[in-house]
C-alpha cells in the first residue's frame, strides 16, 4: 500500500451561515472548536444541512490520493450505528481500505458541523464522539508495516488515549507524515509537536499560522532557517502566498493559483496534502509535488466540502 492514514473518523455536516450567526454562538471565524453532543445538536437545530459527508482532515487527503490512483487505506474509530455505517460505506465507495472493524461503543460516530460563511471561511464544530478515543488496540500494525507512508493528524492529539496510538503507529511506519491541523492544536500541545517534528517526522505539514506558532518565531525567514535545520520535509501553505517545501537545504516556492471562484475553504490544506503525497511516492520533484498540492487545493475550493467530484 502506498499510504495509510489515521485519524479522527468525522462525519462532517455542512451548513451555510453569516457572521452573525457566529458572533451569537460565541464562535470564532476560520478555527475549530471542541463541543459535546448537546451543543451539536442545540447549533444543528437551527440550520438547514447542505451536505454530509464522511470526513476527517487525513480521510480527506486520503480519499484525494485515491482519486489520484494510489492505493490506500484509512484507520478511524466509528461507532456501529447509523453514523458509522455511513461514514465505512463512504470511504470504500471511493476505494479506500478500511482497517477499522467497528463495534456498538459507549459514544455515538463523531460529528464535525462546519459552518461556512459568506466570505468561503469554514469554521467548524466538532463532537469527536468515539473517534476520540481511538487507542493503542485499535492500530493495525500490519497494515502500517505494509504502508510506504503512515499519514495522521494532530487533531488526534486533542484526547488522551489517543497518544498511545499515535506511538504505536510511529513505532511501526516505514516513513511518518503529519498535518499540524490546527493553530489551538499547536498551541496545546507545542512541546510534544516540536520534538515530532524535529525528531520523528519524516514529511510535516503546517500552515504559516501554525508552523510560526510552533517555533514561536515572527517572520517568516525564521521558519526557513527552522526547516533547513531540522533536515527534514517541510511543506508550508501559505494562502495566497503560494507554498513552500523546505527539504534539507533546499527551499521550493509554488505560487498560488490566481482568478479562482472560492466556495468553500474546507478542504484546501487536506486536499494540498493529498497532491503533495502524490508527487512524493511517485517520485516526483519536490518543485512537481507543491504543484500537484496546489491543483488539488484550488480545485476543491471552488466547490462546497471537501471532496473532489470524480
Amino acid at each position: 500500500m502506498n499510504i495509510l492514514g489515521i485519524g479522527n473518523a468525522i462525519v462532517d455536516v455542512i451548513c451555510k451561515v453569516d457572521d452573525e450567526f457566529l458572533a451569537k454562538n460565541g464562535l470564532a471565524k476560520s478555527n475549530m472548536k471542541l463541543i459535546d453532543e448537546i451543543e451539536f445538536k442545540k447549533l444543528l437545530g437551527n440550520l438547514k444541512i447542505e451536505e454530509t459527508v464522511s470526513g476527517g482532515s487525513v480521510a480527506n487527503s486520503i480519499v484525494g490520493l485515491s482519486q489520484l490512483g494510489d492505493k490506500v487505506g484509512f484507520i478511524g474509530k466509528v461507532s456501529d450505528d447509523e453514523l458509522g455505517k455511513k461514514y465505512e460505506q463512504g470511504l470504500k465507495k471511493e476505494n479506500v481500505e478500511y482497517f477499522y472493524t467497528k463495534k456498538k461503543e459507549n459514544l455515538p460516530t463523531g460529528t464535525c458541523l462546519i459552518l461556512i460563511t459568506p466570505d468561503s471561511e469554514r469554521t467548524m464544530c466538532t463532537f469527536l464522539g468515539t473517534a476520540g478515543k481511538i487507542n493503542k488496540t485499535d492500530i493495525d500494525v500490519k497494515a502500517i508495516k505494509n504502508s510506504e507512508i503512515t499519514f495522521l493528524e494532530g487533531y488526534l492529539w486533542d484526547e488522551g488515549e489517543p497518544k498511545e496510538a499515535f506511538n504505536e503507529a510511529i513505532k511501526y511506519s516505514n516513513k511518518i507524515a503529519m498535518s499540524l491541523s490546527d493553530k489551538f492544536c499547536v498551541d496545546r500541545h507545542k512541546k510534544n509537536f516540536l520534538d515530532l517534528v524535529k525528531n520523528k517526522l519524516d514529511i510535516t505539514f503546517a500552515n504559516e499560522q501554525e508552523i510560526l506558532e510552533l517555533i514561536d518565531a515572527t517572520s517568516f525567514n525564521d521558519v526557513i532557517s527552522f526547516g533547513k535545520k531540522i533536515n527534514k520535509t517541510l511543506v508550508i501553505t501559505r494562502s495566497d502566498k503560494g507554498s513552500v517545501v523546505i527539504n534539507q537545504n533546499e527551499a521550493v516556492e509554488c505560487k498560488s493559483q490566481k482568478n479562482l471562484k472560492i466556495v468553500d475553504l474546507t478542504g484546501a490544506g487536506d486536499l494540498f496534502a493529498a497532491g503533495f503525497l502524490h508527487g512524493y511516492i511517485n517520485k516526483m520533484t519536490l518543485q512537481e509535488n507543491l504543484n500537484k498540492g496546489t491543483e488539488m487545493a484550488s480545485r476543491v475550493i471552488q466547490k462546497i466540502g471537501a471532496r473532489l467530484d470524480q
